[in-house]
């Protein structure tokens, strides 16, 4: 035993240099290209599903590890999703004017495609190099136009036949979502017309989306924000109609059941049905309407919430007035599919998975009714794998 011992000792001592050589380089590979991170494509994906108007936000722009994207977008396919809305900052892609790093973009784009997902992007946050330095992400100044323009058309033209539907901002209506700049609806339909024909020539099958408009009950001259109604009005006004395909529109029920009617003086999942009313009155087109976000929450603590049980009926029966309505709404996007990590707060409450990929009583319920309804043994049952 002490023979080979020795012998041990003197082999490492002869090859004492290779050897921290190999330590190195395995540090170092294992820095570059750690396991984790590598998720290779699989055999292309089909969404088996009951409910094409099923579809979910998910938040992948952050997620450090590729496989914890992939994973996502596989349990997006096996709850029966045929869509995803996914947030695609332009100040990712492009932190320097005209150098452009379009990696995680890549990683999304490709696995969503690879299991079989239609995605619907958002397009928005302003570089620093496109503001004043004084102004937030969601700040943008005019003259920055058209390089946002410049932006959406390499977006198109890259994943032209992947993704062709893209949303031009987010809750415009807002002023946080505008940068605090005063709520201008004809400043919009400006950044419209200067990108509509743009993403037409890179993309001829592109989708514009119009939005996605916030439901609020802000009245004219608030520093918060402006009424939703109102300023569709004003778009259509104005003219901005000339410049979109859809419009993508959020439909939160805060406490209010799904079958509570709309009133324009109510915040509920059915106001979408006044978005539709000032549609058809403005315009024989009809642009079919995308619901981008919309759900329940279910925190114990939240003065907005409800109850889990309460959730599930009311996500199920939005489904349901959607399926109903298919002749003017496309889809209906759940918020939200899962967090990169846990917010410890109520946000943590809009999700079907939870940050560590356990999978909630929701996901469950809206998975059975996009696959369809088995015995009742089997209702909280996954489905298959494929």
């Amino acid at each position: 035993m002490n023979s080979m011992l020795t012998s041990l000792i003197d082999i490492l001592r002869a090859n004492w240099q290779w050897i921290v050589r190999g330590y190195v380089l395995w540090i170092i590979l294992g820095i570059i290209f750690p396991a984790q991170h590598r998720a290779p494509l699989q055999d292309p994906q089909t969404v088996q599903t009951l409910q094409p108007q099923v579809c979910v936000h998910t938040d992948l722009k952050d997620e450090v590890d590729e496989w914890k994207i992939q994973r996502s977008l596989q349990l997006v396919r096996e709850m029966g999703a045929t869509t995803i809305v996914e947030f695609f900052p332009w100040a990712y892609a492009e932190p320097q004017d005209n150098q452009y790093n379009w990696s995680q973009f890549d990683r999304i784009i490709n696995h969503a495609h690879n299991q079989g997902l239609r995605i619907i992007a958002r397009l928005g946050l302003v570089p620093d190099w496109a503001r004043p330095s004084d102004t937030t992400l969601n700040y943008l100044p005019e003259e920055s136009d058209e390089a946002f323009t410049e932006f959406a058309v390499a977006f198109a033209t890259r994943y032209a036949g992947r993704v062709n539907d893209v949303i031009i901002w987010n809750e415009p209506n807002l002023a946080f979502e505008w940068g605090y700049q005063p709520i201008d609806p004809l400043r919009y339909t400006r950044l419209l017309e200067h990108v509509y024909s743009r993403l037409h020539q890179a993309n001829p099958n592109i989708i514009v989306h119009a939005g996605a408009l916030a439901p609020t009950l802000e009245p004219v001259g608030s520093p918060h924000g402006l009424n939703d109604l109102i300023y569709l009005e004003s778009l259509y006004e104005v003219g901005a109609y000339e410049f979109f395909d859809a419009l993508a529109v959020h439909a939160y029920g805060l406490t209010q059941p799904t079958d509570a009617p709309p009133a324009e003086n109510e915040l509920n999942f059915r106001r979408v049905e006044l978005i539709r009313e000032i549609i058809v009155r403005y315009t024989d087109d009809e642009a079919p309407v995308f619901i981008t976000e919309s759900g329940w929450n279910d925190n114990p603590s939240w003065i907005h919430a409800v109850t889990p049980s309460r959730r599930i009926a009311n996500t199920l029966d939005a489904f349901e007035w959607t399926q109903q309505n298919s002749s003017w709404v496309e889809n209906l996007c759940i918020w939200i599919l899962r967090y990169p990590r846990p917010t410890r707060r109520y946000p943590d409450n809009w999700t079907l998975v939870t940050s560590e990929f356990q999978l909630k009583p929701i996901y469950y319920a809206i998975q059975s009714y996009a696959r369809g309804w088995e015995s009742d043994e089997e209702l909280w049952l996954p489905a298959p794998t494929k």
